[in-house]
């Protein structure tokens, strides 16, 4: 495929899509990065085999499934041009994004309550790697809500029509990115005792 032929209009959407792919593919490296140092880190005599995940974080699981469903349906919405629809299905993506984030915070509390902690004299390798996946995570489900933001604010503007709804394409594909990212990391920490 000759990547210099097409439209302006045709490169410049080959040239969003490929920086968000490029972006993914480094996001998916560095979360590779941190899982392999925590199986690496597991063979440690002070590893914790017998740590509980917080309740919290299985929530927060259920939660941005949905939103990536919602978020599914947002596109559907504009597809059939009904932007009303489409502008709730992205309102309740935003609810449940904001959701996801206040449970992993509760996850972190009841982790603290029962006494990991990520530094200091009475943490474990273990619950660090745990805050530390999680956090990240956040920090990317930040990222992914700021897009969204974005994407609503275009949607009521009436920019996405079903020709033209690259942004919301690029946003859906980094928020469902986001949703398989943490059922891999759950899944992982899950069953990576």
């Amino acid at each position: 495929m000759d990547l210099t032929q097409g439209t302006e209009e045709e490169k410049v959407i080959r040239a969003k899509k490929m920086m968000l792919w490029f972006g993914i593919v480094s996001l998916t490296m560095g979360f590779a990065g941190w899982t392999s140092a925590y199986i690496v880190s597991s063979k440690r005599d002070d590893w914790i085999s017998d740590l509980q995940l917080p309740q919290a974080f299985f929530v927060s699981t259920a939660i941005i499934i949905v939103s990536s469903i919602a978020y599914i349906l947002a596109r559907r919405a504009v597809k059939k041009s009904n932007q009303k629809q489409a502008t709730v299905f992205l309102v309740t993506t935003l609810v449940l994004g904001i959701t996801f984030i206040v449970l992993q915070f509760m996850g972190f509390s009841q982790m603290l309550e029962n006494g990991y902690y990520f530094t200091g004299p009475t943490s474990n390798i273990k619950m660090s790697y745990v805050f530390l996946l999680a956090a990240v995570h956040i920090a990317h489900v930040v990222a992914g809500l700021i897009t969204l933001l974005v994407v609503m604010v275009q949607q009521l503007r009436g920019k996405y029509t079903a020709q033209k709804m690259l942004g919301m394409e690029l946003g859906a594909t980094f928020w469902h990115f986001l949703d398989f990212i943490w059922v891999y990391l759950i899944v992982f920490m899950y069953f990576m005792k």
